[in-house]
């Protein structure tokens, strides 16, 4: 653990240094080709970040913050759009803003837009997930699945409100959630649209959505275009957590994640299109159904697709292990600082 956080600091020495070189230079560089070159290295570098890691929190972290996110960013930010532009009014918040999946709310609202208790009731459920692994030889396949979905969704959800008090405490901005309760979701369109990782779907609709849809409406109608965009944009998703699983299991990529998001965005792109037929727009399937049809379909996929590389690498075992190990390394320094 002492060792993976030396790694950590350095990570972060580098990243710092990194972004401070792209807020003082490459902004002087005209927006375009030249400025997505002078911020090429750095996009390189933060592809090798998740290598210093033998951690599966720590390389999958520094996979979806620096890897995936903060070079979309910095792509965006060579031709003046995503969340970087407007430049941010300094160093430090060019630097929060690159590495984390945040972005201020255009409509000012209290910190916590989920009431406290909620978010404690989360912190115990995974708490008793934790140690229902413990358990794991005794449990259906069925049970596992859920169990395996509610960690990715608690983690996620735990770790990304931590950054973003510690984001509010830092620069004092509000900042909008990471996801929007995704069980609730009635349709894919309203998962991956509206409620599951907002971020990313911001910057995956001006990286690759909306330029796709604007090449392809040069071809065909709106429509076709709409549906190819939509695609793309889940293809790269797909490609990207390929990327994500490589540096966290030390597997070759199997496609099957890939094929996950192909799936999921063909049924999107298809949903979207049904919905605009004029005999779907005067009737609506009760929510009652659409959203266990909805939840189901995505947990059901998701225990297909999605978990099969992470299962065979024996993902699931080190999780829960390697928070047991933060939560042993962390309390004996704690009550020593408290006493």
């Amino acid at each position: 653990m002492e060792e993976e956080l030396k790694n950590f600091i350095k990570v972060w020495v580098s990243i710092i240094i990194s972004v401070s070189y792209c807020y003082y230079l490459s902004t002087r560089i005209k927006p375009g080709v030249s400025r997505l070159l002078s911020v090429l290295p750095v996009c390189v570098l933060f592809l090798l970040l998740p290598l210093f890691f033998s951690s599966v929190h720590f390389s999958g972290s520094a996979a979806f913050f620096f890897t995936w996110l903060a070079n979309f960013k910095l792509i965006l930010f060579s031709f003046d759009r995503g969340p970087l532009y407007p430049l941010p009014q300094t160093l430090s918040w060019f630097i929060y803003f690159t590495c984390f999946t945040i972005k201020s709310q255009h409509n000012p609202k209290s910190q916590d837009d989920i009431p406290k208790w909620v978010f404690a009731i989360k912190v115990v459920v995974f708490g008793v997930l934790l140690r229902m692994y413990d358990y794991k030889q005794h449990l259906s396949p069925t049970m596992l699945l859920i169990i395996y979905s509610l960690h990715i969704y608690l983690e996620l959800e735990i770790d990304l409100m931590l950054v973003k008090a510690l984001v509010f405490i830092s620069l004092g901005c509000d900042l909008e959630p990471q996801s929007n309760e995704p069980y609730l979701a009635t349709s894919l369109q309203d998962f991956w649209g509206r409620r599951w990782n907002l971020m990313v779907t911001a910057i995956l609709r001006p990286a690759v959505y909306d330029p796709v849809q604007r090449i392809a409406e040069w071809k065909m109608r709106t429509d076709h275009a709409r549906f190819l965009a939509v695609l793309a944009t889940f293809l790269v998703s797909g490609a990207v957590h390929e990327l994500i699983f490589f540096y966290i299991t030390h597997e070759m990529p199997t496609g099957e994640v890939s094929w996950f998001f192909v799936l999921h965005g063909v049924c999107t792109a298809a949903e979207v299109a049904v919905k605009k037929r004029t005999f779907m727009r005067r009737w609506k399937m009760s929510h009652m159904v659409s959203r266990p049809l909805t939840v189901g379909f995505v947990v059901l996929t998701t225990g297909w697709l999605f978990f099969p590389p992470l299962i065979r690498s024996g993902m699931f075992e080190k999780l829960p292990n390697e928070v047991l190990l933060f939560i042993d390394f962390v309390k004996p320094k704690l009550f020593n600082f408290s006493s």
